[in-house]
């Protein structure tokens, strides 16, 4: 079974899902590929064949793929898909995107999000918030994947891929990219950051998330928010970790006035130690937290602040 994989990349960089998209791809069994589609990315080709699991990196320049729109990519992928018996992407926006377009295109059924390869035919995706865990058996000829990387772990270096170019020879020009405006932060981003430091409807207003900023700069730490407090417009949109949001897993993960919805806790109960404060005792958060601080957040966090200071941070 051949698996290609579709790179997460700037054009610049691999980012950090396609590693980990990489390792779920090696579960499938059989050689993996990688296709690198963009402009002005062969050092991104050269990274991912430096890759351990990689047996095969494909470059495709071209300006029509600087952005990854949906119809390009799908176009370039199509032309490839002949050798593969499976094509895997991250469920990032990107993958998001393509990936369903790609799916109907070889008329097969899409599985999303999948958290484990029980075997090339057999993945477990979470269902329902992430409350329940749905094994699904696919029998399309070419399965269509993306991947919740928070759920593997990253592929480390080792390999020495052959690098091949390919090109894209039927654009259908149907959308075009018109501009995006980027928040800039000096942070870690929330789906890379190895702490994350969240604020939920109880830091009452935008404001307050300035006690978070100052405790996520001294951690070197990203910051998030539920749902709440963005619908609430305390923060923007590109600060909400949950279901509808990012779904992050870092080492350290502070929720902060978060009572724990069912969609906050899919985005985040993965993480590896999970600390929260709140001063209702009951608060859901508390049933997945490993460290419970039942406190007024607007006493524990400069509290925090302060012995962070005291011990040199």
């Amino acid at each position: 079974m051949s698996t290609l994989v579709i790179a997460e990349h700037d054009n610049a960089s691999l980012r950090d899902a396609t590693h980990k998209t990489i390792t779920a791809a090696a579960a499938l069994g059989g050689p993996v590929s990688v296709l690198v589609a963009g402009s002005g990315c062969g050092t991104v080709g050269e990274e991912a064949a430096k890759l351990a699991g990689v047996d095969k990196v494909l470059v495709a320049d071209d300006p029509a793929l600087e952005k990854q729109l949906a119809e390009p990519m799908a176009a370039l992928v199509m032309s490839l898909s002949g050798d593969y018996s499976a094509i895997v992407a991250p469920a990032t926006t990107n993958g998001k995107n393509y990936m369903p377009r790609i799916a109907a295109l070889l008329d097969s059924a899409q599985i999303s999000e999948i958290v484990a390869v029980e075997s090339p035919d057999t993945f477990v995706r979470p269902i329902y918030a992430g409350n329940a865990m749905q094994t699904v058996k696919s029998s399309d000829a070419k399965k269509v994947i993306t991947v919740r990387t928070t759920a593997f772990k990253a592929a480390e270096e080792g390999g020495s891929a052959s690098v091949e170019t390919v090109s894209l020879t039927d654009d259908p020009s149907i959308s075009e990219y018109v501009g995006e405006e980027l928040s800039k932060s000096d942070r870690p981003e929330l789906t890379s950051a190895k702490i994350i430091i969240s604020g939920g409807r109880g830091m009452q207003n935008g404001e307050n998330f300035a006690m978070l900023e100052r405790v996520a700069d001294k951690l070197n730490a990203a910051v998030g928010a539920s749902r709440a407090a963005v619908d609430a417009g305390f923060v923007p949109n590109d600060y909400q970790v949950g279901q509808t949001g990012k779904v992050v897993a870092p080492e350290l993960y502070i929720a902060v006035g978060i009572s724990g919805a069912i969609q906050h806790l899919a985005g985040m109960k993965d993480s590896k130690v999970i600390v929260a404060i709140n001063k209702d005792e009951e608060a859901p958060i508390f049933q997945v937290a490993d460290y419970g601080l039942v406190a007024d957040l607007f006493k524990a966090v400069p509290e925090l602040e302060e012995e962070l200071a005291k011990a040199g941070l």
